[in-house]
């Protein structure tokens, strides 16, 4: 299916609160891309998402076959976005940025458009291609986050995409990514019924071997002409502050809505603030 001509992309009032997209900061050049019901920041010097924004209407989900009619989008030069030569013979996955489900809801011709919109290259990147329970947690955080979310509202608005390091081993011409950050937010009703606050999570999903084993692992493996090695799958609740050091994004009003509480003893090291999860129970909302 062509994209719409008409889609209006990631609607920052869809939570009743303005939350807006993440912004890149100076001098960092992207393509804003609007589809149905999200919208994709593409930062062409790295052929890959610098963040995306989708709105999720719980309520109004819909059913839609699957297409896998993965494709270039017509509207940036093909240099710019890492299509299927990256994916091609090797154990590399179109890791979807937004979810295929997400962005369908609403009227069937809309929900339709949204998935197939789900399948441009511009909303993958390359994951590693083995499944196993720490991505199937991550796959879920979603989900989980709207269950409690369904409480005040069946709304979210989520933002998700690799983080785009410097040092990320080159594979094909294409920087591959070692981390993914995500960050889910819904708004809440006060007890006295006046108006409407944000709320926000912030995770991360580490997807590098062991840290003493990645240089020279990497090394061989590029040599040897396959994909730099990617490692188990560990997922983190995190600090939306940290996602953002770590991107180098302004997220806005989402730090000050984040619900993770960091321990007042934390230093400056992420490893005393992140938490790694290894059950959706062990998520702090």
């Amino acid at each position: 299916m062509a994209m719409s001509e008409s889609v209006s992309g990631y609607d920052q009032d869809f939570l009743g609160v303005p939350v807006p997209l993440p912004g890149p900061g100076a001098g960092r050049v992207v393509r804003e891309l609007a589809y149905s019901h999200f919208t994709v920041l593409l930062e062409p010097a790295r052929q890959l998402a610098a963040a995306t924004g989708v709105n999720i209407a719980g309520s109004e989900l819909r059913d839609v076959e699957r297409t896998d009619g993965w494709r270039l989008d017509p509207r940036v030069d093909e240099g710019e976005q890492a299509g299927a030569d990256l994916y091609t013979g090797n154990e590399l996955d179109r890791g979807h940025m937004v979810r295929r489900s997400d962005p369908v809801w609403g009227a069937q011709a809309v929900a339709e458009q949204a998935n197939a919109d789900t399948f441009v290259y511009p909303n993958a990147a390359p994951q590693a291609a083995e499944f196993n329970q720490s991505k199937q947690l991550w796959l879920g955080l979603e989900d989980y986050v709207l269950n409690h979310a369904d409480t005040y509202d069946t709304r979210l608005s989520v933002f998700t995409a690799p983080v785009l390091a410097e040092d990320d081993p080159v594979y094909r011409g294409v920087g591959i990514p070692r981390s993914f950050w995500k960050v889910a937010a819904w708004s809440t009703t006060s007890a006295a019924g006046e108006g409407r606050s944000l709320a926000a999570t912030g995770y991360v999903l580490d997807q590098t071997p062991q840290l003493d084993d990645i240089d020279v692992a990497t090394r061989r493996a590029l040599q040897a002409g396959g994909p730099p090695p990617l490692g188990p799958y560990r997922t983190y609740q995190v600090p939306i502050a940290d996602v953002g050091a770590l991107t180098g994004l302004d997220l806005g009003p989402l730090v000050g809505a984040d619900r993770f509480p960091v321990p007042a003893a934390a230093g400056d090291r992420w490893q005393d603030r992140w938490v790694r999860l290894d059950a959706l129970s062990a998520m702090r909302l």
